[in-house]
């Protein structure tokens, strides 16, 4: 280990590899993506510049590991989505949507700094496991419900889900890229709820 790796680590476990994905979520949370540089990377994590290189393929690659990170950090701080078969259904529904509304309004600043660059935005698609977005999680707590028995047989769940997660997007959009906009209201999110059980409900109260 060289002595300026010795130093930035001095005080925790963390690898080098760590640490930069570290720095660069910290950065990206701080002040978004935009604008984001190797040299500002690597001034922050009291490296030469040259050392990313040595840990990542590109600045590419290091922006799409933080980003997740980003993400995951998020989520953490949103705490846990409801179990299928526990509560009612529009209950759940609503914390899933106020869960979703919420993870974007956090994320999506970091993101518009990289429609530009959608190298890493397809890296950050490929750091991604089965099941562990949010989008993921809503359309499998739906298709467990239906298979509880608690919605429709023939329920068109993921058609559902898509319904959630476009009206999510559509309202954050609206609200980063508009001056003037209003965040979802209480009687939005019920309205949509009603709509979503409405066509994939069993018709029972």
């Amino acid at each position: 280990m060289s002595p300026r790796k010795a130093a930035v680590l001095r005080e925790g476990d963390r690898s080098l590899h760590e640490h930069l994905v570290a720095t660069t979520e910290r950065m990206i949370s701080e002040q978004g993506t935009a604008g984001l540089t190797v040299r500002a990377i690597a001034r922050e994590a009291g490296v030469a510049d040259g050392v990313l290189y040595n840990y990542f393929a590109d600045k590419e690659e290091l922006l799409a590991e933080a980003l997740r990170a980003h993400v995951r950090s998020v989520e953490r701080g949103l705490g846990e989505l409801p179990e299928p078969g526990r509560g009612t259904i529009a209950d759940n529904l609503r914390a899933h949507i106020e869960y979703g509304l919420a993870m974007h309004r956090a994320i999506l600043p970091a993101f518009a700094g990289l429609l530009a660059q959608p190298k890493v935005l397809d890296r950050f698609t490929e750091l991604g496991s089965p099941g562990e977005d949010w989008r993921d999680r809503l359309r499998d707590y739906l298709r467990a419900e239906r298979e509880l028995g608690r919605l429709a047989l023939d329920a068109k769940v993921d058609a559902a889900a898509a319904m959630i997660v476009g009206v999510c997007h559509e309202t954050v959009l609206t609200l980063l890229f508009q001056e003037v906009a209003r965040p979802m209201a209480a009687d939005d999110i019920d309205d949509l709820i009603a709509v979503v059980l409405d066509g994939i409900g069993t018709g029972l109260s």
